[in-house]
């Protein structure tokens, strides 16, 4: 524990402003001020609980987007619900929220357009059928996400909702927890082979392993937005999560960074005194010496959702339902309890993609037939499966665009553009930096912010490819930044069209990107994306596709004067020059014809882009893509 001390003293020189906000008093004494709030009105109510204190048990002021009102984000433990509490909770957001329900990518929900009076009954009704929205927000425990189909997927191996159960009780409702940690702390558990719960992406990950012959859990750390959690190099039996967990909570308790808030998430700790450190901690603080980590088996993604169905254990379905960027509704809630009741088993899941699970299904059809199948679909189109977005600048103070009605207006756009028969492709959206959206774990993720066009700032994103859930986690890499909204689809849609010519059957995206793109550098994918997009705009009736034989070796020039060789081709229909050696012309003495010449009507920037890739002086040519991108702008 010295070498964990020595790095909380160093920093440890001041406090930043929340944990100067703590000390002014207990959440315990701020929640007692809520009915005294709820007689008295908004205007009654101190600003240090509507900044921090409230947020502890789930009261977010919304006043700057909806003025004088709240959302309540509610616990929904590993996604789980039963039509009684489905009900009750639809039935608040009808009475009390404008009918209005996010679901969110802690497969829990958020109720909007609150006003303060109704809160205090809206928690009992809760309590009532043993709901809360406990510790939801700021410097605490959020909900713990794990596999929503558990014991009654055939790929589970070790059930875990009732471990996730135990390890929430060591915190939830505890006066001594709430408000204790130095920034909130994410959870997963999942003892499936197939990874429905972003396993890989929370401070505290707990993943099924094995090792010499038992099943129990490989525990990760370190995992927030832009990084996926690393190996504590730990393997735990079922009996042994809770007492690792205890232990590693306690040292994020003590041993946390309390100065600067964009930098004491677990993370930080860890990379301040090592993994080996943290390990051995965990270890002593719990009084056990854990067995070295197995191998994680956890490696499968999840299909559900592009096949609308999943066969249980005991014969059953459960049956999905897409809900695009989650936006949802109190009365859609209350319908969804009353098929799951009739043509079910009452048991409904949340999963971390805002959609929904109704089990225990035995006549697929029938329940398909009703009025909510007509709504939300089982299977919707590749583009709205897998879709995520995050709140957006509608309910969020920190979101920089729209974000859920810009996903889905994309989603449609491509559903029109690039139609698929099969595929499934992971668009991720998060409506700002802190990313909120999983958009570093998407196939295609994307990230709000501003741009300048025409001297005015608008919308925009930065577009990233390559994040996995897969095997343990990989965080995607930016192929174009602050692309303004106005453009995103068309740029998107000639990566679609790509993976449409091109992918296998059944092949997914991110397969299709393991097998072609990663083949070639980030800048060249983004240019291509330009490319596509301005010759389609322009009419240009040419082509200038990826392929699976590239020997550029993912250096940059190389990819840059192979592309202008193509598009000389395919413009002039003839080569550039009458021989090459290492991307490089042979004949130095040899002069670039003029591409005007040879194709009278050609688009002018395209012919200065090729002249600017194949000058006939070397000296002078484009060796990055960002030399050359002007020439492809839009609009």
């Amino acid at each position: 524990m010295e070498a964990l001390q020595k790095a909380y003293d160093a920093r440890a020189k001041k406090l930043n402003k929340v944990e100067e906000t703590k000390t002014l008093k207990t959440p315990k004494e701020a929640f007692a001020m809520l009915e005294h709030y709820a007689k008295e009105g908004y205007a009654s109510i101190h600003d240090e609980d509507k900044n921090y204190f409230l947020k502890c048990f789930g009261i977010y002021d919304k006043n700057d987007q909806t003025p004088q009102k709240f959302m309540i984000r509610v616990r929904i433990s590993g996604g789980y619900l039963n039509t009684l509490q489905a009900r009750v909770l639809g039935e608040i957001a009808q009475e009390f929220g404008e009918d209005y329900i996010d679901i969110t990518t802690r497969a829990q929900i958020e109720l909007r357009y609150i006003d303060i009076k109704d809160i205090p009954t809206i928690f009992e009704r809760m309590r009532e059928v043993r709901i809360s929205s406990y510790q939801t927000g700021v410097d605490n425990f959020r909900n713990i996400v794990t596999d929503p189909l558990d014991a009654r997927g055939f790929d589970t191996v070790l059930p875990s909702y009732e471990l996730l159960k135990k390890l929430e009780s060591s915190f939830l409702h505890d006066w001594e927890w709430i408000s204790a940690l130095p920034r909130k702390f994410n959870t997963s558990i999942t003892g499936a082979i197939s990874n429905r719960c972003n396993a890989f992406s929370h401070d505290c990950c707990f993943v099924l392993a094995q090792r010499e012959g038992f099943w129990g859990y490989n525990m990760f750390l370190g995992g927030k937005v832009g990084k996926v959690a690393k190996s504590a190099d730990i393997f735990l039996l079922p009996c042994e999560v809770p007492l690792a967990y205890n232990s590693i909570i306690d040292i994020f308790k003590r041993f946390g960074f309390r100065d600067n808030r964009n930098k004491n998430r677990l993370s930080f700790l860890v990379e301040a005194v090592g993994m080996e450190e943290i390990r051995s901690a965990i270890c002593q603080n719990a009084g056990i010496d854990f067995a070295h980590a197995g191998e994680t088996m956890t490696k499968l993604d999840f299909n559900d959702p592009d096949h609308g169905r999943v066969q249980l254990r005991d014969g059953s379905f459960g049956v999905h339902m897409v809900v695009p960027a989650g936006i949802f509704s109190g009365s859609d809630l209350v319908r969804v309890a009353d098929v799951s009741e009739q043509w079910g088993d009452g048991e409904i899941r949340f999963d971390i993609e805002q959609s929904i699970y109704i089990l225990g299904v035995k006549e697929i059809d029938a329940l398909k037939k009703e009025a909510i199948f007509q709504k939300y679909k089982s299977v919707d189109s590749p583009y709205k499966n897998h879709l995520i977005a995050c709140a957006g600048s509608q309910h969020c103070p920190f979101g920089v665009i729209e974000n859920k009605s810009d996903a889905i207006k994309m989603a449609e756009y491509l559903e029109k553009k690039v139609p698929l028969s099969n595929g499934s492709v992971r668009m991720y959206w998060s409506g700002c930096i802190k990313g909120c959206g999983l958009n570093g774990l998407g196939d295609i993720g994307f990230e709000g912010c501003k741009v300048k066009v025409n001297g005015e700032m608008e919308g925009g994103v930065n577009i990233s490819l390559g994040g996995k859930i897969t095997s343990e986690g990989l965080e995607g890499y930016t192929i174009l930044k602050s692309a303004p909204l106005r453009y995103a689809h068309f740029y998107v849609e000639t990566l679609m069209l790509e993976y449409k010519r091109f992918k296998n059957p059944f092949e997914s995206f991110e397969q299709f990107h393991e097998r072609i793109l990663k083949l070639y550098t980030p800048a060249c994918i983004g240019f291509m994306m330009k490319l596509g997009a301005y010759l389609r705009e322009n009419g240009i009736d040419i082509e200038i596709n990826f392929g699976e034989k590239v020997n550029t070796g993912r250096n940059e020039e190389f990819e840059l004067f192979e592309l202008g060789r193509k598009l000389y081709m395919k413009l002039a229909g003839r080569e550039a020059y009458s021989a090459y050696d290492r991307f490089t012309n042979v004949l130095k003495s040899e002069k670039l014809q003029s591409i005007r010449s040879l194709a009278p009507n050609v688009d002018e920037n395209l012919a200065l882009l090729c002249e600017k890739i194949l000058e006939t002086k070397e000296q002078n040519r484009a060796v990055v893509f960002s030399e050359v991108e002007g020439f492809i702008s839009l609009g």
